[in-house]
Formats: C-alpha cells, structure tokens, sequence
C-alpha cells in the first residue's frame, strides 16, 4: 500500500495518493521532468469535472471497452505516467482482455525503459497477471512520427487493430488514426488536439476509468458498441457539464 503523509479521511486523499506515486516514480528514474507538469494540467481539468465521472465519460466509456473486447488484436499503449499512476489497474485490464502492453514513451531513455519495464514486471509478477509486455525491443516505426517515440513492436502497436492510449499527445494520435487504427484515448482536456483526433475519447481521470473498466469485465455485463456513438457530442456534453459547473 501506499504511504503518505495525507490520512485517508483528507477530501482529496486520492488526488494527493496520485502526485505521491508520480513522486515515487520520479526518484525511481520513471518519469521524465516534464511529467509532473502534465499532470498537474490535467488535475485542474479534472477539478472543472468535480472530480467525479460525468454520465458522458461513463458512455464513452463503455463504448470504448465494447470495442476493445470486440477487437481482433487490442493493445494497451502506457507512458511513464500511466506506469506510474495506473500499472496495477492497467495490467489487469490487460489480463482481462487477453492482450498485450506497449511502453510507449516520449522521451525515451534506456534507463527510463528498464526503469517502467521492472515496474510493470514487478506487479504482474506479484499479482499473477498473465500480460505480454512489449516495448523493451521496438522491431519497427510508426509512419509519419519522427524522434524515439515513433519505434514500436510489431506484435505490439503495429499489428493493432482498436489500441488504448491513456494521457496521449495529439500527433501521434492523429498518426496512429492515420494508419487505420481505432484510437481511444483518456483525455481530461475536451479541447486537447488528442481529445479532438481519436475515435472515442473518455474525459475522465485515469484511475476512474480503468476501476470503471475492470468493474464492468468482472461483471459480465453485456458489451455492445452503439451505432450512432457520437465522440463529437461526447465532448460537447463534457463543454457542457464544465460550463454548468463553472456557473452554479
């Protein structure tokens, strides 16, 4: 478990259990700088939300996973943040689904992979999780992406078909569409470029919908992808809920 100084009776005990596991992360070599920053862009979305799961983001929601369990070959794309914050949850997504994970990072390090690598290694170790995890030896390139970011695995990002993508930039979301993938993201930024490029974007906090998820699987509730699923009014109902909220 966790330990912080906050007590769990705090108002905002998960919030400050969140920024200590980035901290945590961060002395581990996990996160690049940059990360912490991110975070905390996101959080001040998130307090716009109250905080909660919005009954938008929980349709988006299931949508999202009734095409990940529809998927020919789904992958669970991770970034040191999602590691950091979510590995357990993730993983065991993962498991659920029977597919793989790629660590997927911008500012890609041999030290910062080896650092997320024995992290995620460590949980699925301990909790019995049966994931394939890819990305210690990228094999190929997305197309149209420059830098370290752009290597992938094959067996990984490559060959997927419907890929999740929590805490995603736009660029390499719009590539991944680009490629014919279907793309879905955990954004709490409606106005986010990767909000306004994916195939499904959940605006919802990542632990919230991955709990969410792994509830959903456990109970063997019928999945089924709506037809006239709209991300479009997805993020329009996000806009709306911020603007009532800003005004009560």
């Amino acid at each position: 478990m966790d330990k912080i100084a906050a007590d769990p009776s705090h108002p905002r005990y998960q919030s400050l259990l969140m920024r200590h596991r980035l901290e945590e992360a961060e002395k581990k070599g996990m996160l690049a700088g940059s990360a912490l920053i991110a975070h905390g862009r996101g959080e001040a979305f998130d307090y716009l939300l109250g905080e909660q799961t919005i009954p938008s983001a929980l349709v988006a929601t299931r949508q999202a996973l009734a095409l990940l369990t529809s998927a020919k070959h789904p992958v669970l794309s991770l970034n040191g943040n999602v590691v950091a914050l979510a590995g357990k949850e993730v993983l065991q997504l993962a498991h659920h689904l029977n597919c793989p994970v790629e660590i997927n990072i911008f500012y890609r390090t041999p030290e910062r992979m080896e650092a997320l690598l024995n992290h995620l290694n460590g949980i699925k170790q301990q909790e019995g999780f049966d994931v394939e995890i890819f990305g210690a030896e990228p094999d190929t390139r997305i197309p149209g992406l420059e830098g370290p970011r752009a290597k992938c695995c094959t067996r990984g990002i490559f060959e997927s078909d419907v890929i999740l993508v929590p805490l995603e930039d736009g660029d390499r979301c719009e590539a991944l569409v680009a490629m014919g993938k279907t793309v879905l993201v955990i954004d709490l930024n409606p106005l986010s470029r990767t909000a306004r490029m994916a195939s499904i974007t959940i605006v919802d906090e990542l632990t919230r919908v991955l709990t969410n998820m792994n509830e959903f699987l456990v109970s063997e509730e019928p999945l089924q992808t709506t037809m006239n699923y709209s991300n479009e009014q997805t993020l329009q109902a996000a806009f709306d809920h911020i603007g009532a909220f800003l005004a009560s």
